[in-house]
């Protein structure tokens, strides 16, 4: 193995930077076409100004089933579906998924775009604001990195130990119910990957490597931040501070809530956005 990936991997174990969230595929069950252009596979509902929804490590696109529900008869809202695990391990990190980014909103020819992100995708939406604020109309983060995170634990992750995986995984919920058989059955089998735990490994220390604070105040557009109170990943004072760093940002909590609104309280969360979203003409 290259002596990079040997660095990369004896680093992640050192510090413990396993983020908790690292489901990234497409989830069963959901009635929606995933489609297929270039080096791009996305979701795309509705019609209207476009709505483009990022997920994180935790990223099974069902996270956003009922945003998208609800959204779809105003906007086309878009999943592009990020290529975490498909990167050369030397090259994976936010600022590549930032140019992913680029790369399809321009083959989508998106002049203008509303961008959500969560978790990890909300790092690769500040990236691409910083590098195209024009283009960005609102920016919407709920329970972002880019400025500090907490990482997996200071126990690098034990392959085999199902109820290890189970607990680190209820950790991104307030109610540990959340914490299906599905997901960490998913999660298990990604850490018994070595070439996608390498690729983990190396997003996690690069989302601690890019922070934004000094970028945010460039950031003039209106910006919603909707963050879980009881967040132990990104905690709350992670989102007073980038409500005090971009200039036009309006804080919403939602109590007994985690690391994932819109999946452990999906109608408060669509009722903040949209509300946020007409009030500025979003």
């Amino acid at each position: 193995m290259h002596d990079g990936l040997h660095k990369i991997l004896r680093e992640g174990k050192q510090q413990g930077m396993y983020f908790h969230l690292c489901l990234a595929k497409p989830a069963t069950g959901m009635n929606y076409t995933i489609k297929e252009e270039g080096p791009f596979r996305y979701i795309e509902e509705g019609s209207g100004k476009p709505l483009v929804l990022l997920h994180g490590l935790f990223g099974a696109l069902s996270n956003f089933r009922e945003v998208i529900d609800h959204f779809r008869h105003r906007y086309t809202v878009v999943i592009p579906m990020l290529p975490l695990y498909s990167m050369p391990v030397l090259n994976t990190g936010v600022k590549t998924l930032g140019h992913f980014l680029r790369d399809f909103i321009n083959h989508k020819q998106w002049n203008s775009v509303n961008l959500l992100g969560n978790s990890l995708g909300g790092h690769v939406a500040l990236i691409y604001t910083r590098e195209f604020p024009h283009k960005v109309s609102a920016l919407i983060l709920t329970a972002s990195s880019g400025l500090y995170e907490n990482a997996f634990g200071s126990s690098f992750p034990r392959r085999e130990d199902k109820e290890f995986i189970r607990k680190k995984v209820a950790v991104t919920f307030y109610d540990p119910k959340h914490a299906t058989d599905e997901l960490v059955e998913e999660c298990f089998e990604v850490v018994n990957d070595r070439n996608r735990v390498l690729r983990i490994l190396a997003l996690a220390k690069s989302a601690i490597r890019h922070n934004m604070a000094k970028d945010l105040p460039n950031m003039k557009m209106p910006s919603c931040l909707i963050w879980g109170k009881n967040d132990t990943i990104t905690p709350p004072e992670v989102a007073e501070e980038f409500n005090q760093l971009l200039p036009q940002s309006t804080l919403y909590w939602i109590d007994q809530c985690g690391h994932a609104p819109m999946m452990e309280h999906p109608e408060q969360f669509n009722r903040l956005l949209e509300a946020w979203m007409v009030k500025h003409g979003c």
